[in-house]
């Protein structure tokens, strides 16, 4: 089968020739159909998330057909389509999965980070771990829901029930949860890096009360705000922006440092925190969710093989939604 493989941090992948691999008990083999680009891969590829399997097929946002599946697995069946998120195995056993935790599992292992993804022709996967899709999405439309939806949404409920929103980067997350946000009859004020005239109008077209730059004050205080950006700075200024005992939640795996500043701007019951993974939970709550909003995806497909060109693409900020992979 053909993949795309990182043999080494900061360099680019490699297209490379592997054999398809073979299920054990427990996992399901699937014929990759597409896989979404997230910003994670960036960091995985740029050497800033530092323990990655290597060598290494990337991808966590997987949409597939079950080809073949393991003999103690029973909750899914040959030809059925299923998606594949980052959460790819949980021990069961600690204390943090016994509680309900499973994103915090001590001995978690994650899709196209310990576990290769979703850049290659196939892939097998923990049957635990799938989703079941609905059909009211096509692949390309699905595959961006698996985890800029599924961990966007574990995000939005941090938020409580938060009438004025805040997002902070409003990329491939952003883009499906505003529509979640205008179902439930929220306001959201999207924040874009200083000039983005084109995410501003994005944002604006799929209902955004406001939109401007991520150094401007909004034009009211806010109740909450999620910062979907990797970017430290972003945590003072989601903070002068929220007010009274106003939620801010820091979404990504990783983020730049964040800088010094005074408590006054976190005093009155201000909260700061962030998200940590997924759980099924947050999968089967948000995948039911989709079709009822429906949450439309925008999607820039590219070949298989030009996954170096939607990373760069993506690093550029010249995305807007989110880069898929198509594997054909």
């Amino acid at each position: 089968m053909r993949a795309m493989i990182l043999q080494t941090p900061r360099q680019p992948l490699s297209l490379a020739e592997l054999p398809v691999p073979k299920p054990n008990s427990r996992q399901v083999l699937i014929r990759v159909h597409a896989c979404a680009v997230c910003r994670t891969d960036l960091h995985i590829v740029d050497g800033e998330l530092t323990h990655p399997k290597l060598p290494l097929v990337l991808g966590h946002q997987i949409v597939g057909t079950i080809e073949e599946i393991g003999n103690h697995v029973d909750k899914f069946s040959v030809g059925q389509r299923v998606g594949v998120p980052w959460l790819g195995y949980t021990c069961d056993r600690c204390r943090y999965c016994l509680s309900g935790r499973e994103n915090l599992c001590d001995y978690a292992e994650f899709t196209g980070y310990n576990l290769d993804g979703g850049y290659a022709e196939y892939t097998v996967a923990d049957s635990r771990f799938c989703f079941p899709l609905d059909p009211s999405f096509p692949d390309l439309q699905a595959a961006p829901l698996l985890c800029g939806g599924l961990i966007g949404y574990r995000a939005y409920r941090m938020t409580g029930e938060a009438e004025k929103l805040g997002f902070y980067g409003f990329g491939s997350a952003a883009h499906m949860l505003i529509q979640l946000a205008n179902y439930q009859g929220r306001e959201v004020f999207a924040f874009t890096r200083s000039g983005d005239i084109e995410g501003q109008e994005f944002a604006r077209q799929l209902g955004a009360t406001w939109a401007g730059n991520s150094d401007e004050l909004p034009p009211e205080p806010l109740d909450a705000a999620i910062i979907f950006a990797p970017v430290g700075k972003l945590v003072p200024a989601a903070l002068r922006a929220v007010a009274k005992g106003g939620v801010v939640v820091c979404a990504g795996i990783h983020m730049s440092d964040i800088p010094t500043f005074p408590y006054e701007i976190l005093w009155q019951e201000r909260v700061l925190r962030s998200v940590a993974n997924l759980t099924r939970t947050d999968g089967e709550e948000f995948l039911a969710l989709a079709p009822k909003v429906p949450i439309r995806t925008e999607v820039n497909p590219f070949p298989l093989t030009q996954a170096n060109e939607a990373l760069d693409a993506l690093r550029s900020g010249k995305i807007t939604g989110t880069a898929v992979l198509v594997v054909e």
